[in-house]
């Protein structure tokens, strides 16, 4: 076989090495732009982990490059002045020169043939090549050309960055954050060499052009990035090395292989260098490639087939994380309100694979440090209790701890009646130590009903009904309960999910909306509605608050999300009205907001009100994130208490990105942009996830839906796990702690042991 490697990068070498090893009748060329000692950035990383997989594959390798590694166990954060030291977290860096003369050497050592100062802008002198392998780097040349075989996108994301590098020594890998009149600055710092650190520098576009920052001009770049960090610096200079600002490229490519060219590195995808070195991404893909050439020497197409099935899903989830680790940093500006801890402990869990167990287990003397000043500012009783368990009040409600339950529909009342049924459901999740339970979507108006198995509040019956199950609530448990009022819209008279997903009843009601516009092919058009029709909803809107209260309830939620009627409303995607109510989302917001004014005039002072709104549409020319804080605010000012932050299922055919916490960045935009308490909800599945949320400062509130579904004393076996002694346990239950708290203790014991074992032993030399 013969391969020609276009780029000498890391992961074009480490390819090689791997290949060339296992079959040393192959010839392998490299041809590489630059000389032999060229390097462009200073320093790399890797974590114990990769190194692990280093060892596996080449040991040669392996000791070489260890040999030149500077270790740390720490991670520091740093905020004018004031910092942290987190340990347990294994990591090492080199200079990125030292990794490229290394791999060189094992390519020689190996019979790889090096080709240096080769430029290649022309693929035909290889196309007697069984394989050419890109590996270019972010502006491949080989990429752009086959753009269209690619299917390449590249997004340059907000942040400006610079790397630069210093002499100043340093002990761990740090964050050092400063803020200026124009905006916060971080730099990304870890020492690669004796006497040699890295230093990428990253801010917004608002900072960096209020700070007048040139973009070649390094001069300029290092004597005002030198000024800002002096402190840090400790008197030691910035060195440059052709160190332009950036914006960071977001590469993906729908296909990794076109006729015989394979993509690799950067040429083939990039994860921002916030959680870790795109060279780290480039030498695992190597190996991945390497395992599928070896594998199938002779067929070079299921060779790139398997390297695709093999390594797509995983660079994917990394691409993924990386881009939810820069949206940390894209908004430095919104997490450096917090206090020092809360904002060091945000930086920390960023990219949601660390959570506040997680750094538990590593460094406890942090956590705990994040715990008090969390309970401190809560004025807890004590600054050991669990976040979720902390209360939390609105107006004169008091909630017991931080989990609520989620709207979820039970599809199981009669005639708009609730049944049995809704009693066992509520009740059973209240005795089990639910904090605040929020009903399924409780339709104002018979027409305003989903399904025919949804519950009302528009009949004297049906109030009846419902004061019933707030009765037992209050009385055999201390959950506060709300109900969420809505109007199902052009989304109204379907069959029930196990009938039928979105598809009409026999014989469906009028449907109205904002404006005339099928939710999909098989429902039918809505009818536009008119002044009267607003008329009557808000009349029904405030009938049912009455009713509620009369019922009850602690809390009113406004159901304002998902494209129900209101919603419909306030997305561009249902609203294409040309009236004062239609056009701009000062407009769009009108009739939403005429609802909830009406509604919180007659609800009692006392009692809170939430609004649920969708914050993404999950589709092109959708709401907006600067239309989303409009709403919110828009209804602070209306009175409302808290904000239920959700997302899509406004239009069919929306594409959300469905991941653990999903939704919460949508409630930190809300409750850290508005300053309004927020509840978060979307797959989130434990205590600790949980904790970590609050902890974080991202919502006030975690809202449960499925998990709750499962299992009806969820809040009981998290008391449990945390150890934390529950006071509303109803009498009649209490003997079970004798046994569920000892067995969920000794449960937690075991998973940390596990954890602790399965965590990657130093390679340090």
């Amino acid at each position: 076989m013969k391969i020609a490697v276009i780029g000498g990068g890391p992961g074009g070498l480490y390819f090689s090495i791997l290949t060339k090893k296992a079959m040393p009748d192959c010839q392998i060329d490299i041809y590489e732009r630059n000389k032999p000692d060229d390097s462009f950035g200073f320093g790399v990383v890797f974590s114990d982990e990769t190194l692990g997989e280093f060892l596996k594959r080449d040991m040669q390798s392996y000791e070489l490059i260890r040999s030149q590694f500077a270790y740390w166990d720490d991670i520091i954060v740093a905020r004018d002045g004031q910092a942290v030291s987190i340990a347990g977290n294994g990591f090492c860096g080199c200079s990125r020169k030292t990794l490229l003369q290394l791999l060189q050497q094992r390519c020689r050592e190996e019979g790889v043939n090096l080709h240096f100062e080769q430029n290649i802008d022309d693929l035909s002198p290889y196309k007697d090549a069984d394989i050419i392998l890109a590996a270019d780097g972010i502006g491949s040349l080989i990429r752009t050309r086959y753009e269209k075989e690619f299917g390449t996108t590249i997004a340059l994301k907000k942040n400006r960055f610079v790397w630069l590098g210093s002499t100043k020594p340093l002990d761990a890998f740090t964050y050092f954050f400063r803020t200026t009149p124009h905006g916060t600055i971080v730099a990304h710092t870890y020492q690669y060499e004796a006497g040699m650190s890295t230093w990428i520098f990253e801010c917004s576009e608002d900072t960096w052009q209020k700070h007048g920052f040139e973009v070649t001009n390094e001069a300029d770049t290092m004597a005002k990035i030198a000024e800002i960090f002096k402190e840090e610096l400790d008197g030691h200079p910035l060195i440059s090395n052709k160190s332009h600002w950036r914006q960071f490229p977001h590469v993906t490519n729908k296909n990794w292989y076109h006729d015989n060219i394979v993509l690799l590195g950067d040429a083939k995808a990039t994860a921002h260098y916030s959680i870790g070195s795109g060279t780290k991404l480039a030498m695992d893909c190597a190996i991945g490639l390497s395992d599928a050439v070896i594998a199938h020497p002779n067929d070079v197409q299921a060779a790139f087939a398997q390297y695709d099935k093999t390594r797509r899903n995983t660079v994917e989830m990394i691409q993924h994380a990386a881009l939810v680790s820069l949206d940390w940093f894209e908004n430095m500006d919104r997490n450096n309100q917090h206090p020092f801890y809360q904002f060091a402990f945000g930086c920390m869990t960023r990219a949601k694979k660390v959570t506040y167990e997680n750094l538990r287990l590593r460094d406890k003397s942090f956590t705990d440090k994040v715990l008090t000043e969390f309970n401190t500012l809560q004025k807890s009783a004590t600054t050991e209790i669990p976040a979720a368990f902390t209360k939390f009040r609105l107006r004169e409600m008091e909630l017991e701890n931080r989990i609520v339950m989620s709207p979820m529909g039970q599809y199981s009342a009669e005639h708009g009646n609730i049944t049995p049924w809704h009693l066992v459901h509520y009740g059973s999740r209240a005795t089990g130590g639910v904090g605040l339970i929020v009903t399924e979507m409780t339709a104002v108006a018979e027409t305003g009903r989903i399904t025919l198995g949804c519950a009302g509040i528009y009949t004297q019956e049906q109030v009846i009904k419902w004061k019933d199950i707030t009765a037992f609530i209050h009385q055999n448990s201390r959950a506060k309960i709300g109900i969420q009022l809505g109007h199902s819209g052009r989304k109204g008279g379907v069959k029930k999910p196990w009938e039928g997903t979105n598809e009409p009843i026999d014989l469906p009601w009028d449907l109205l909306s904002a404006s005339p516009i099928a939710f999909n092919d098989k429902l039918p058009i809505p009818r536009e509605m008119n002044t009267a029709d607003m008329e009557t909803i808000v009349s029904q809107f405030v009938q049912a608050t009455k009713h509620a209260d009369e019922a009850g309830f602690d809390l009113i939620e406004l159901q304002a999300h998902h494209g129900f009627l209101l919603a419909s409303f306030l997305s561009p995607l249902t609203n294409i009205r040309t009236d004062e109510f239609g056009g701009s989302i000062a407009n769009r917001l009108k009739f939403p907001l005429t609802v909830f004014s009406a509604m919180r005039k007659v609800f009692p002072q006392h009692k809170p009100m939430s609004v649920r709104i969708s914050a993404s549409d999950w589709a092109e020319n959708g709401i907006s994130e600067e239309e989303v804080i409009t709403i919110a605010t828009a209804f602070k000012e209306a009175g409302a208490d808290i904000i239920n932050v959700s997302t899509g299922n406004t239009v069919e055919h929306q594409k959300p990105q469905v991941g653990r916490m999903w939704q919460t960045p949508f409630a930190d935009a809300v409750r850290n942009t508005v300053h309004i308490p927020t509840i978060t909800t979307g797959y989130i599945q434990d205590i600790d996830q949980i904790n970590t949320i609050i902890l974080n400062g991202r919502a006030d509130l975690v809202a449960l839906g499925r998990p709750l579904l499962a299992d009806a004393n969820f809040v009981r076996n998290a008391q449990a796990y945390e150890q934390v002694e529950a006071a509303d346990i109803p009498k009649p239950y209490k003997a079970g702690s004798s046994h569920l708290y000892p067995l969920k203790a000794a449960e937690r014991k075991q998973t940390e042991s596990m954890k602790k074992a399965l965590k990657p032993k130093s390679n340090e030399k």
